[in-house]
Parts: C-alpha cells; structure tokens; sequence
C-alpha cells in the first residue's frame, strides 16, 4: 500500500444534496416573488440547513476527532479557501461592474442623471453608517478573537466570538429594517436592481459568515482549536474580513457616492 500525506475524503451526499437545495432555492425564490407561495422556499431552506450541520459534522469529524487534516492537508484547505474567496472578489466585481456601468453614462431612458430621475436614495450618514461601524468592530472582535486563540486564551477567544455573532445579527436587523424602510423597490430602474442586488448578496454573505462563526464560537467552547491548530477559525475570520472589505466598497460606492 502507498502511503501519502493527503486525506481522501468518503463518498458524501452533502455535496449533491446542497446544490439541490440551492437550485431549489432559486425557484422557490422566483415562485415567491411571483406570489406563488413560499412552499418550494420553505424546502430549499430546511435542505440547505440540514446540509449545512451534517457536512459541518463531517468536517468536524474529520479534522478534530479522526486526525485527518494534516499539515499537508491544512495546506491544500488554505490554498482552496484563498481560490474561494479570489472567486467571491470576481462574484462581487460583477455587480460593481454594473453599477458604475450605469452611474457614470446615465441613458436617457433614466433621465441622464444619477440617481435617476424619481429615485430617492438612502442617507449615507444614517442607518448605513451605523452598519458601517458595526461591522467594522466586529472586524477587531473577530481579530481579537484570532489573537487570544494564538495565545491560547479561550476565554477571550469565546468572549470575543460572542461579540463578533452579535455583531453580525445586529447588522442584518438593520438591514432588515433599511430594506422596509428604502422609499424605493428592486424594480425601480436600474438603481434599484443594482442596489438590492449587490448590498442583498452583501446581506447574505454576512448571514453565512455569522453561521460560520456560530460554528467557531461552539468548537472553541468544546476545546477543538489550539494555538497551532484552528483552520477552521482562521478561514471563518479570512472570510470575515473579506466581508468587511466588500461593504467598506458599497458604503463607499453606492451609499455615498452613488447618492
């Protein structure tokens, strides 16, 4: 038998049954927006969150338990999440593309002007500031979090967790709350597309990246890092920060400028 460094994972259904309940998702979405129910909706997202626990159980498992993610392996789980998030700056650059696409030829079919004409945006120093701040303590408290991991402070390192979780929750309800309030819709002009579309997939990675914390935070409390062994931590905090960065660009971009 040869021997090698590498980990080769078991056959999983998770793989197949995520993307079914994403592919799910994106028609139970257009069903609800088209006023046909939520039922389609409401599979896709049980799918997905049953995916999502039995193949973070796995991983689990996997690097904590079964002693399989080795050097080697920790490596190649770098390189994978650094192609990931590379791929999310491409995903993100598209909806900046489109923005200032529009914004900075404005057409005649939206007044020649940016806003287009009737569109009222948002106050940039309002709600969006107060979101700007918060995820920007959340950056130091995840930071903090990594720091006190290294040290092998688990208290700290839990502490500052919980305030990072927090922290993202807070932001979604303001969100929330923006997206009631906004006196204009996702199909009003290219504005509106624009906006939802880019600071609602903003919205939603932050959904995740508190998810993936949530995780980290109940590891950290069951002893599965150490100061020379928290991959896991560390590509939720890479992931993190790069979500910090993004909204950093659409607060700039859209709220401000854009207004």
């Amino acid at each position: 038998m040869i021997r090698q460094p590498f980990h080769l994972v078991e056959y999983s259904p998770w793989p197949l049954t995520s993307s079914l309940g994403a592919f799910t998702l994106a028609i139970g979405l257009a069903s609800w927006f088209h006023n046909h129910g939520t039922m389609c909706l409401t599979i896709a997202s049980i799918l997905i969150i049953i995916s999502m626990f039995q193949w973070w159980r796995d991983v689990v498992r996997e690097g904590t338990f079964l002693g399989h993610h080795t050097s080697h392996v920790t490596t190649g789980l770098r390189w994978g999440m650094i192609l990931f998030i590379t791929s999310e700056v491409m995903f993100f650059l598209a909806f900046f593309w489109a923005f200032f696409h529009s914004s900075l030829a404005p057409t005649p079919e939206i007044g020649c002007s940016w806003p287009p004409t009737g569109i009222n945006p948002l106050n940039p120093f309002s709600v969006p500031l107060l979101n700007t701040a918060v995820l920007l303590a959340s950056g130091v408290s995840v930071t903090w979090a990594h720091h006190s991991l290294m040290e092998n402070k688990r208290t700290n390192a839990i502490q500052a967790l919980i305030v990072t979780v927090s922290l993202g929750a807070y932001f979604t309800f303001l969100q929330a709350g923006e997206y009631v309030a906004a006196p204009f819709t996702i199909a009003d002009s290219v504005y509106g597309s624009t906006f939802f579309v880019a600071t609602g997939f903003h919205g939603a990675h932050v959904l995740i990246g508190s998810s993936f914390l949530a995780v980290c935070l109940i590891r950290t409390w069951a002893h599965h890092f150490s100061n020379s062994h928290h991959f896991g931590f560390e590509a939720a905090a890479w992931y993190w920060h790069f979500v910090d960065v993004v909204w950093i660009c659409l607060y700039l971009c859209i709220y401000w400028w854009g207004s």
